[in-house]
Parts: structure tokens; C-alpha cells; sequence
């Protein structure tokens, strides 16, 4: 019996041993997702990024002619005139290389709007009553490609990767371990990849995204101030919709600190703002 006793406590502690080997290698993504790889232009921020510009290019067109697909477009010509004329005055001042850009207003009620990383971007039309004018809609427009600039779709993809290979590290360490204890654990490390880094880091990409959009539609001629005014009617919108999500399970910031943060950045776009 003794013999048995022993055999099952060093099982226990290889078992450990796997648990705390697991440990390590989570730190180690850590430093790797803290560190980065590659630079966002203009911000200067690192990030991490594992897929090449080719493969993000490829998949986010297919996603977008996928959405073509199943979607409306408008058939408003001056609405689409005016999406494009916006459009191309962005475009002109982005440094997207290799970029194909195509501008598209989606029937659709939801006040959303995005740009994939080889340019192609679509507006719904919801949010158009909220732009009021080109200016707004430059807003609008300047944050979307802001986001193609910086490559925020790669740089998600690569950490939900890291992420994916983390828990399958976790979950092999864990594997001879009671269910509940291996339920726990699983849970422990999906709440807290979500509440510790990837709910804070998609906040992060929305505001880098608010400022180099900001200083987007400044170069293009359009007037900063408008990007503001812009924000104060969507925060009444979003007012109307009642979202009570706390601040921390947002994926973006609220909109009074998006106001704020965007203030603070305006004497850097005035400074760069030419009217046309």
C-alpha cells in the first residue's frame, strides 16, 4: 500500500511540474505580447504581429467580398458619390501601401462602419444621419482606415493565436487533473486573457485609431473640430440605446473619454489641418 502511495504523490508532482511548466510558458507569451514586433506608424506603439501582409490582404478581401455578397448596397448615386469623394481624400493621406481601395454605403440600420486592411471600406448607412455632413463622415472614415493603417485586425489574429496556443498548453498540462479542477482553470485563463488583455488592448486600438484618424481628416482638409462634434452626437445616440455595460467589459472606450482623449490631440491636428 505504501508502495501504491508513493507511486500516486510523484504522479501528482509530475503532474505539478506540467502545471507550473505551463505557468512559465504563459508568462513567456506575456513578455512576447508586451514587447511586440512590429512598430504602428505615426503612434510609435509595438505590437505583435505573426501573419504576413499577404495572407491579412487575402482574407480580409475575401471577408469583404463575402459581405458584398449578403448585403444591400445602396442604390442612392449622390450618397455614394459623396462616400467616395470623402473616401479618396482620406485615402490620399494614408499610408496604406498597396492598398485597393474601394468605398461602398451598405444598407444597413446599425450606425457602424469598417475598413479592411487592402482598403476596401463600407458605411452603413445608420450612421449617416449621425455624420450630417462630409465632415462627420470624414471622421468616421479617417478612424476605419486608421485602423487598417495600424493593422489592428493582424495584430488581433496573432494574439488569438498566441492566446489559442496557450490554452492547449494549459489544457495538456492538466489533462490527468480532476474535471472541475481542469473546468476551473480553463475558465480562470479565458476570463482572464479577456478581462486582462484583450477587452483593454481592443480599447487601445480604438483610441490609437480615434487619433490617427483624427490627424487623417485634418491632412485631407477636413476640419478637425468636426471629429468632436461628430463624437458628442454619437455618445447621444448611444445615450438613447441604453448600454449599461461597465466600462471594463467594453471592447471600446466610452465616448466621453473618446472626447476627451480627442481634445487633447487637437492642437496636433490643427497644426496639420489645411482647408481646401
Amino acid at each position: 500500500m505504501s508502495g501504491l502511495r508513493f507511486c500516486s504523490t510523484d504522479w501528482q508532482y509530475a503532474g505539478m511540474r506540467k502545471l507550473a511548466l505551463s505557468l512559465v510558458l504563459l508568462c513567456v507569451f506575456a513578455v512576447v505580447l508586451g514587447t511586440g514586433c512590429m512598430t504602428v506608424p505615426e503612434t510609435g506603439r509595438r505590437q505583435l504581429i505573426l501573419i504576413s501582409p499577404q495572407a491579412e490582404l487575402q482574407l480580409e478581401i475575401s471577408s469583404y467580398n463575402e459581405m458584398k455578397r449578403h448585403s444591400r448596397l445602396s442604390a442612392d448615386q449622390n450618397l455614394q458619390a459623396m462616400v467616395r469623394r470623402v473616401g479618396e481624400r482620406i485615402a490620399s493621406v494614408a499610408p496604406l501601401q498597396g492598398a485597393q481601395w474601394e468605398f461602398n454605403v451598405v444598407e444597413n440600420n446599425e450606425a457602424n462602419a469598417f475598413c479592411m486592411p487592402g482598403g476596401k471600406v463600407a458605411i452603413y448607412s445608420g450612421i449617416l444621419p449621425i455624420t450630417q455632413n462630409e465632415a462627420g463622415l470624414a471622421a468616421v472614415m479617417g478612424h476605419e482606415v486608421a485602423h487598417a493603417v495600424a493593422r489592428h485586425g493582424a495584430e488581433r489574429i496573432s494574439e488569438g493565436m498566441l492566446f489559442q496556443l496557450g490554452g492547449q498548453i494549459l489544457n495538456q498540462s492538466l489533462a490527468h487533473q480532476d474535471p472541475r479542477i481542469q473546468q476551473s482553470w480553463s475558465l480562470a485563463y479565458g476570463l482572464g486573457t479577456q478581462l486582462v488583455r484583450t477587452l483593454p488592448h481592443n480599447r487601445t486600438q480604438e483610441s490609437e485609431a480615434d487619433k490617427l484618424g483624427l490627424l487623417f481628416m485634418a491632412r485631407a482638409g477636413y476640419d478637425p473640430e468636426e471629429a468632436v462634434k461628430f463624437w458628442l452626437r454619437f455618445a447621444a445616440h448611444n445615450r438613447q440605446l441604453g448600454n449599461a455595460t461597465p466600462w471594463f467589459l467594453r471592447t471600446h472606450p466610452l465616448d466621453e473619454k473618446r472626447i476627451t482623449d480627442l481634445q487633447k490631440a487637437m492642437p496636433e491636428a490643427k497644426a496639420q489641418y489645411r482647408p481646401r
